[in-house]
Order: structure tokens, then C-alpha cells, then sequence
């Protein structure tokens, strides 16, 4: 599937199934088609949308949503241009949802808190 594909079926909220690993994908996908902070808003507001129209609207979460964004939009910025698969190769550690890279600059009961879940929060581990 094309990277236009995905993001069609996921505009459409008929991306099947959507996992951790294919919400990273996406992400990656607006990322290379539009400057970052237009990649998020469509990127939030599309899994916002995702989630409302598969009866799951208070699954969203913002703060993991954007925290994805910035690592994944980082680490292509260190890469320079590269596919979805070698971008993927590249970054197991973005593709992991349990345990996942989270950890290391969140506090669980952060990222488990209402707050979070409403409005982005900076990292609140020491990761040195």
C-alpha cells in the first residue's frame, strides 16, 4: 500500500487493522507530505476522528500522540529521506507499543493520568 493509500483509508477510518506499529506509519506518511505542525494537527484530528467513528472517541491521547510525532519527526530529521521500511528497520524502538520508548521520558502514572490524556505533557523523567 502506497503511503497516499494509507492515509486515505485512515482519513476515511477504514485502515484495518490499526495498530501501534501502523499509527506510527501514518504519522510518518503526513510527516513526509506536510510541515510538521500541519502533520500533526492532521494526524491528531484524524485519530480523533478514527477513534469517535469506531466507538472509542475517549481513546485519544494527546500527550502520546504528540510525543510520537516529535520522536518520529526527529529521528527522520537525523536520518535525512528514506522509505517507511527503512525508516521502520531503523526504529524498532518507535514501534513498540508496551514497554515502548515512552517509558523512558514518562512517568506511567503521568501518561495514565486525565491530563494527559487531554493536553500534552512535557517528558517528567530524568533520562540522563
Amino acid at each position: 500500500m502506497t503511503d497516499s493509500q494509507l492515509l486515505e483509508q485512515f482519513e476515511r477510518g477504514t485502515l484495518e487493522p490499526f495498530h501501534h506499529a501502523d499509527h506510527v506509519h501514518v504519522a510518518f506518511a503526513y510527516l513526509n507530505r506536510y510541515p510538521p505542525a500541519e502533520a500533526l494537527a492532521r494526524f491528531s484530528n484524524g485519530l480523533k476522528h478514527f477513534a469517535a467513528r469506531h466507538g472509542q472517541a475517549n481513546r485519544y491521547h494527546e500527550t502520546v500522540t504528540w510525543a510520537y510525532v516529535c520522536l518520529i519527526r526527529q529521528r527522520m530529521a537525523q536520518a535525512g529521506p528514506q522509505t517507511w521500511d527503512a525508516f521502520a528497520q531503523a526504529n524498532p524502538d518507535l514501534l513498540l507499543w508496551k514497554g515502548g520508548i515512552l517509558d523512558r521520558y514518562y512517568r506511567e502514572e503521568t501518561l495514565e493520568s486525565e491530563r494527559a490524556q487531554s493536553v500534552f505533557l512535557f517528558p517528567d523523567k530524568h533520562c540522563g
